[in-house]
């Protein structure tokens, strides 16, 4: 009953759910479609160690998981996936957080090897996303790394569909325990239009705080009054804010 339901509910917004094995739906001349795949096999990591050209990744990488918004009309299309976000982390290369305590870890992890931290081990990535009734498709988990368990490295995506637009958020989320916190949201709109080329708008905000900068406001440095980003970010200065207008096709 519960599907039919559902079903009527997309009908009368105008959208169907696809009948071909893929979990999505089209709506007003949009196909959205998310794909949730298992984490790399070994092979696989080591290709993508190879094209990356580093000896570096995140625990977890979801090669598989993907979302995809494709305008039927245009050809316009948005894609979001783990590969071309690490790429984005390759290409920036911001240098390691400084903090002793990383080093610790680090070297706990493999106590019989000097490990050097030359690399940006929380995996902060520029990503903004690959331009090639309400519907709420599941977060899509593109990579995570628990830093050894000295806190959290996780980049996922959703989207929100409703009867007269589309809203994506790409959510890159980092909190080093007792050093900093990193918030990069970018967050896409779409109305619905009759037009042949979409006009989708595209907002990107990067938020940074260190734990000693939380401190000297009065906030608490207890790692565990930060693990949920939509409650703390507003404590998160903005370093960077950006709104673009997108005009297909790509």
């Amino acid at each position: 009953m519960t599907e039919e339901v559902d079903a009527n509910g997309l009908k009368a917004a105008g959208a169907e759910l696809l009948t071909d094995g893929r979990h999505g739906l089209r709506i007003h001349g949009w196909e959205i479609v998310s794909k949730r795949g298992s984490i790399l096999s070994s092979s696989s990591h080591e290709q993508w160690e190879e094209k990356l050209q580093t000896s570096h990744l995140p625990e977890m990488v979801f090669g598989d998981s993907c979302l995809v918004l494709k305008h039927l009309k245009s050809g316009t299309k948005l894609h979001f996936n783990a590969f071309d976000a690490l790429m984005g982390w390759k290409q920036e290369a911001l240098p390691p957080v400084e903090v002793p305590a990383a080093a610790q870890w680090k070297f706990r992890s493999k106590p019989f090897q000097q490990v050097i931290l030359d690399y940006d081990y929380t995996f902060t990535t520029p990503y903004v996303g690959s331009e090639m009734m309400e519907v709420s498709i599941q977060v899509v988990v593109l990579y995570e790394d628990e830093l050894a368990d000295n806190g959290v490295s996780l980049l996922t995506v959703k989207v929100r569909v409703m009867p007269s637009y589309w809203f994506l958020l790409l959510r890159y989320w980092l909190r080093v325990d007792g050093v900093l916190m990193r918030l990069r949201d970018t967050r896409i709109y779409c109305a619905f239009s009759d037009g042949a080329n979409p006009v989708i708008l595209r907002e990107s905000c990067w938020r940074q705080v260190t734990f000693q900068a939380l401190s000297a406001k009065g906030y608490p440095i207890d790692d565990s009054a930060y693990s949920d980003p939509n409650i703390i970010s507003q404590r998160l200065p903005v370093i960077m804010h950006r709104t673009q207008k997108l005009k297909g096709p790509w």
